[in-house]
């Protein structure tokens, strides 16, 4: 009798040894696999900060996201040279200046200035009152939008519902989006984002010339988050 209890205890303390070896066992391997997890994540996350792209990468390769609409103007001298932009340093900001007015009646006037000849005049995006963007000419192309800065900006135009320059809800939201891509995209900084009046002095983009606060505001929100 005394020996079948001692074995059973034995038995019992066996059982619990393997026991804890296997929990010790489960443990390890689910340590190991929660640091593979982050290892992983921290990797994915470094490389999603990676600028997309490259010195020496040809400008023209950069893919454009599905969310911008290519309708490229006509080659002429007057709105589109097609002038290589070797380099990018910036991107500069404008308004229309006529109230109203939708994206593409824009994209059309640039388009019309290869028959009228009426000045020198062009963008690389317009971004309309309902926030659809339109990409006039590539990346790679100089605009004629912001004067001495025509050589290394990417330009934006923006239109607006009256005159006070200020942009619908749509159009800012569409304008952080797209100055948030072409700053991941080129390595730019908040201090390379400007408005027209600061190359020139021009009352452009005019209510963020007339509020500079918000001018502020809408640099911190397309800086808001880490690349």
């Amino acid at each position: 009798m005394r020996f079948q209890k001692r074995k059973a205890e034995y038995l019992k303390k066996r059982r619990r040894r393997r026991q804890l070896r296997m929990l010790k066992r489960y443990l390890l391997l689910a340590g190991m696999a929660v640091g593979a997890v982050f290892l992983l994540s921290a990797g994915v996350r470094a490389i999603s900060r990676l600028p997309i792209f490259h010195p020496g990468q040809p400008i023209a390769e950069i893919e454009i996201p599905s969310w911008i609409t290519q309708d490229f103007l006509m080659p002429n001298p007057y709105s589109r040279p097609q002038k290589e932009l070797k380099k990018v340093n910036g991107v500069v900001v404008h308004y229309v200046g006529n109230p109203g007015t939708t994206a593409k009646q824009n994209q059309s006037y640039f388009n019309s200035l290869a028959e009228t000849h009426a000045t020198y005049a062009s963008s690389n995006f317009i971004i309309g009152l309902e926030g659809e963007i339109i990409q006039c000419m590539p990346l790679n192309e100089v605009a004629y939008c912001s004067n001495d800065r025509n050589s290394d900006t990417i330009s934006i135009e923006c239109c607006h519902p009256d005159e006070s320059g200020q942009f619908t809800q749509e159009t800012y939201d569409s304008l952080v989006k797209l100055t948030r891509w072409l700053a991941e995209t080129f390595s730019l900084t908040e201090e390379d984002i400007i408005r027209h009046h600061d190359v020139t002095g021009k009352i452009c983009p005019k209510y963020y010339v007339d509020h500079p606060d918000a001018w502020a505001a809408f640099r911190k929100d397309v800086f808001a988050e880490p690349f």
